[in-house]
């Protein structure tokens, strides 16, 4: 086996910690996996949960995943003029993951709710997670879909479109005129 790969599903937060004196909260999370650190979009937390819906890929060598322990799951408030005031935590261990993950090949674990670890080591509110582990990224064969874009015309403004709707609405007005006038003349 060459390695493995770790994708996994950051879904959403709720019920963590308003941080923000003003206005409302917006919340990113900061996901490390050994030395490899992704970031988030930023959610905005209305309604008392915060919404991502975001995939992240780590790809490491087999001995490496054997090595690493645990994935970190920081999560983060932007705040007016600065960019990182600390909501909480959530800290996955990958033992079991990565174990099974290479005896399969394949495992998956359905998004579940983790909870947050505050500053004081107190729990408030839960972040949703999924993870799908890939052992051997030879046997695994990633499905992309090709969208081939059509050539198409430049999009006309809406007004040039009435322009020609009452241009020919009015254009074939005179020509049923002109063939009404015709078979009066006769």
């Amino acid at each position: 086996m060459e390695g493995g790969i770790l994708e996994i599903i950051l879904v959403n937060a709720e019920g963590i910690t308003h941080t923000n004196l003003v206005g409302t909260p917006a919340y990113y999370v900061i996901i490390e996996c050994g030395t490899h650190v992704h970031r988030s979009k930023v959610s905005s937390g209305e309604d008392d949960k915060a919404w991502w819906n975001e995939k992240f890929t780590f790809e490491h060598p087999l001995s490496d995943w054997k090595r690493l322990t645990h994935l970190k799951f920081k999560i983060m408030n932007t705040e007016f003029l600065s960019d990182g005031g600390f909501v909480g935590e959530t800290i996955i261990h990958l033992g079991g993951i990565i174990t099974e993950g290479s005896d399969r090949a394949f495992l998956e674990v359905k998004p579940a709710p983790y909870n947050v670890v505050l500053e004081d080591d107190t729990y408030r509110g839960q972040i949703k997670i999924g993870f799908k582990f890939i052992a051997n990224k030879e046997w695994h064969v990633i499905k992309t879909r090709e969208y081939i874009a059509e050539e198409k015309e430049p999009r006309k403004s809406i007004c040039s479109a009435f322009l020609k709707l009452w241009w020919s609405s009015l254009f074939s007005r005179k020509q049923s005129d002109h063939s009404e006038n015709k078979q009066k003349e006769n």
